[in-house]
């Protein structure tokens, strides 16, 4: 059985997933602006990515009988001044949510809730690639600097995803 302490702590990350897919959103709308359909695809698939997140902590809850509670989700900003700003912001999201990831972990190590901990383990591992995806990205984006040919390449390349 879930404690009411990690039945909250999960129902709050559902929260965050939900906050994250609509970060990735505004930048998929915001980068057209800067003409980069690959870039907005990249972040379309990220939305997608996190919602299928927040779908599995309702899921683990569901499958315990605990209550699943959606909360009203925090503003997020919805213009940046370029593309490699926005991965700067996708990058600090990212290390935020596995620093939330993380403290699930010790909630349920507290808990002794050997189930929840088996279930963060796939959370822990996606974040390490969550992360390396985003930082890689992040690292072109500033080797390319005003490289307009290269962040066309860059922008194919993402389209793909």
């Amino acid at each position: 059985m879930i404690s009411d302490k990690m039945q909250d702590a999960l129902n709050a990350q559902i929260n965050n997933e939900m906050w994250s897919a609509y970060l990735y959103l505004a930048m998929s709308a915001d980068v057209l602006n800067f003409g980069m359909k690959g870039m907005s695809h990249w972040f379309r698939k990220q939305t997608d990515e996190e919602m299928q997140h927040a779908f599995k902590f309702m899921d683990y809850l569901e499958s315990h009988f605990a209550s699943i509670e959606l909360r009203a989700i925090a503003e997020i900003p919805i213009v940046w001044e370029n593309p490699e700003s926005m991965f700067e912001t996708a990058l600090r999201n990212e290390r935020k949510v596995t620093s939330l990831i993380n403290n699930l972990c010790l909630i349920a190590e507290n808990e002794k809730d050997y189930a929840t901990i088996v279930f963060l383990q796939w959370f822990v591992t996606e974040q390490v690639e969550e992360e390396e995806s985003v930082r890689t990205i992040l690292d072109d984006l500033t080797k390319i600097g005003e490289d307009k040919a290269a962040l066309f390449l860059l922008d194919k390349e993402l389209e793909k995803r």
